[in-house]
């Protein structure tokens, strides 16, 4: 401490010592060290804008079991209703989801044992056996009404919107369909204690655990509690893994924000209130701006002309109930161009100034909306989809976005996608459709099996031609690859990218049709057509002419053939 602690006795201590001596020195002593404990600012008690703020200790469970639901409900209702929380979720989920996740097989070819032709068979098997499942709603939903991307769209959403989401892997035969794995969302406000029983430190909130703290079975509600008709006060008890095969029987999306931590919060739970607040100040400009615009000028009179004292004409009339004309006092002034109103003795004009639409409401609207964007990790520019800077603050802002987004993507693909490939995986397996020799029996083989990426759509450029320069220079410097940049640049798969250019090629060759080259390059390397002439040579040295009759620079004339000519 920077600060000399001067302690002095008061009135109190005073008295005590008076008394007796050794308990007012020790309540001085106390004192000093009640001083010194606080020496952090944010601890002192002492300071008028901290006397008030005393935080419970809670758990995370107890933190948030009372106020859950309505985070909830609240939450829901801004992304129906605020223009500015919808943006935010659609922002994420257009930008995290977008067209769907897709998996990439990378099973291990060195744990397996098998050569590297053989593991990329393989890896193209199981994406093709894995769109014929996910690429079809019947096959993959249990509802069959969406498609497997389109359930990774609904369950982020949904966790976003409600804090959570679950979903069942029931098995469900149906025609037409190969596979009987299916995914079953559940929505947040189903999983709930049986029969509204209290909480406890083994089951809370729906989910019981055991004694590591890891959940063990979910408590669903046979009916949504907000359904139309009557409600069923029915749970069904679901073991998060089957007793017998280990198979996975649920899987909860959420974010973890603490350890020990059973259910998740919504997206915008810490700025609901900014977001109502400033939802409610939006509405308020409106309706006095459009008030505002229904007066143009107001017309007085000296002395109430028109109104007998005592008397409230009626409405179009004067105060006599006679017919109103449209120049007498109180009458309505139609308004048109470069007319002109003769106005009653003792009427004037004053024209209107509301003062709408208010100058200062935008400003204010942005300061507020740039402290929200703090708060959702999305970077101001992209929470209000405008682009006023230079390409670099852009270009930072979209990164600085992409790093909350892929964050995000993460925990998707491991939370959600995985888990449910996993399961489908299984029951490939289990029907022969994927020749995996171990996987049920050695735990390392089945993961070597099961290892995969997850890619979806790509960030996109700013400048695509400084972008494109960038992974050229990346790539030459090896500090990055093919795939990855392709990926990056347009969410791709470069292996199959790869195989398509070659068929291209052989088919624009097979129709004698050439091939455009890149500018700088003379000739296609796989047409077999002739090098760069600069190639090899040093940046700034001019290209070697070749002689009639002798070999190129530094090659060697080709060997004559053995034997008869």
């Amino acid at each position: 401490m920077t600060d000399e602690i001067d302690i002095k006795p008061n009135l109190l201590d005073r008295a005590i010592s008076y008394v007796s001596p050794k308990r007012g020195a020790a309540r001085v002593r106390e004192r000093m060290q009640l001083a010194i404990i606080n020496s952090f600012a944010g601890a002192d008690d002492s300071r008028r804008a901290l006397t008030n703020w005393i935080p419970k200790v809670a758990s995370p469970d107890l933190d948030m079991v009372w106020d859950l639901r309505r985070l909830r409900l609240r939450s829901r209702d801004l992304a129906r209703n605020s223009p500015l929380a919808i943006g935010a979720i659609n922002t994420s989920v257009t930008n995290v989801i977008g067209s769907g996740l897709t998996v990439h097989s990378r099973v291990d070819a060195e744990v397996l044992g098998i050569s590297d032709d053989e593991a990329e068979n393989l890896q193209r098997l199981i994406e093709r056996e894995f769109a014929l499942w996910a690429e079809h709603p019947q096959s993959c939903d249990a509802a069959g009404t969406l498609d497997f991307y389109g359930l990774q769209e609904l369950a982020f959403r949904s966790a976003m919107e409600s804090g959570d989401v679950f979903a069942l892997l029931p098995m469900i035969s149906r025609k037409g369909t190969v596979y009987d794995t299916k995914v079953q969302l559940i929505e947040a406000d189903r999983i709930s204690n049986p029969q509204m029983q209290m909480d406890t430190a083994k089951c809370a909130m729906g989910v019981e655990v055991d004694d590591f703290g890891k959940p063990v079975k979910y408590y669903i509600q046979t009916t949504h509690p907000g359904t139309i008709g009557p409600v069923e006060y029915k749970w069904d008890a679901v073991n998060v893994f089957g007793s017998r095969t280990g198979r996975r029987n649920v899987v909860h999306l959420y974010k973890m924000l603490r350890p020990g931590q059973r259910r998740g919060l919504p997206f915008l739970t810490p700025v609901i209130e900014s977001l109502k607040q400033l939802s409610r100040y939006t509405d308020a400009e409106i309706t006095a701006a459009v008030v505002s615009s229904m007066f143009a000028v107001f017309v007085t009179t000296e002395g109430g002309v028109g109104l007998d004292a005592g008397f409230n004409p009626i409405p179009g009339t004067t105060g006599n109930g006679g017919p109103m004309q449209d120049n007498q006092a109180g009458g309505n002034i139609q308004l048109e161009s470069g007319a002109i109103i003769d106005l009653a003795p003792g009427e004037k004009i004053d024209t209107a100034n509301p003062g709408r639409p208010n100058t200062a409401f935008d400003p204010f609207v942005q300061a507020i909306l740039r402290q929200i964007g703090v708060a959702l990790e999305i970077p101001f520019e992209i929470l209000i989809k405008h682009f006023s800077s230079s390409y670099s603050a852009s270009r930072a802002a979209l990164l600085e976005a992409w790093r909350y987004f892929k964050n995000r993507r993460v925990w998707v693909a491991l939370q959600f996608c995985q888990p449910v490939y996993e399961a489908w995986f299984e029951e490939a397996v289990a029907a022969g459709r994927i020749p995996a020799p171990g996987f049920f029996d050695d735990p390392v083989m089945r993961a070597a099996y099961l290892k995969s990426e997850w890619t979806g759509d790509s960030q996109g450029q700013i400048d695509p031609d400084k972008e494109i320069s960038a992974a050229e220079r990346r790539i030459a410097l090896t500090v990055s690859d093919y795939a990855t940049e392709m990926t990056d640049l347009n969410g791709r798969d470069w292996y199959t990218n790869v195989k398509k250019l070659e068929r291209q090629r052989k088919q624009l060759m097979d129709a004698g049709i050439s091939i455009p080259l890149p500018p700088g390059q003379q000739a296609d390397p796989l047409q077999g057509g002739a090098a760069d002439p600069n190639e090899g040579n040093e940046p700034n040295e001019p290209a070697q002419k070749q002689e009639p009759g002798k070999p190129a620079p530094g090659k060697q004339p080709p060997a004559k053939p053995k034997g008869k000519q």
